[in-house]
């Protein structure tokens, strides 16, 4: 049966933050809120955990994960990112959206679509996700948490523990989050590309949210 915090949104435990990271750390798939909606989160390096969560999600090859970062270095640690980019990250991170890049070779080929060398990249801007990631020290494997067949992401931590309590090893309860997922931008054209609109305001991008 999946462990299950209670966890302050805005002041999170650091006991229990550092809980959550050692149980990344041990191969687990936890789920947890950010500031769009939760996400299933896990180890970057770990292929069981990638496995585990196109399982649950049901989701093929091409589809994107998104790897939570803590800041914009990080960010181009995995992505390639040119000045013109950087300024726009700069202008909307942290922030609800996920970014499609270039990936760079610290990124293994397994996270990467099939005859594309990309990755999607994002920087929450939720206190519960940050506090992980900075104890983690690198970033989160992660998905969307929505459940295949359904139209809106999981909001309720009671509901997720009872839906997937044998699937996941942690749910963070940090309250409800919202069911808006992120904006997708692809940033891999000489133009952002919207991929999915979403939570995140197109306007710093010289778009307006229809």
């Amino acid at each position: 049966m999946a462990q299950f915090f209670s966890i302050h949104p805005e002041n999170p435990q650091l006991r229990l933050i550092r809980q959550a990271a050692a149980i990344v750390r041990a191969g687990a798939v936890i789920a947890y809120p950010t500031d769009s909606c939760y996400a299933l989160g896990g180890q970057l390096g770990d292929k069981a955990v990638m496995t585990r969560i196109r399982a649950i999600r049901q989701m093929d090859e091409r589809h994107h994960f998104t790897l939570m970062c803590r800041s914009l270095a990080e960010i181009s640690h995995y992505a390639k990112v040119d000045n013109r980019q950087y300024r726009l990250l700069k202008m909307s991170t942290p922030g609800s959206y996920t970014f499609i890049f270039q990936a760079t070779r610290e990124v293994p080929r397994r996270l990467q679509p099939p005859r594309r060398n990309t990755i999607g990249v994002r920087i929450p801007d939720h206190p519960v996700a940050q506090a992980l990631l900075a104890e983690l020290n690198e970033p989160l494997l992660s998905s969307t948490l929505i459940m295949p067949g359904e139209e809106l992401p999981l909001n309720d931590p009671w509901e997720i523990r009872a839906r997937l309590e044998h699937q996941v090893e942690l749910v963070l309860d940090g309250g409800a989050c919202g069911l808006e997922m992120s904006t997708v931008i692809d940033m891999t054209g000489d133009t952002p590309e919207v991929i999915r609109e979403g939570k995140g305001s197109l306007q710093p991008f010289g778009m307006s949210n229809g």
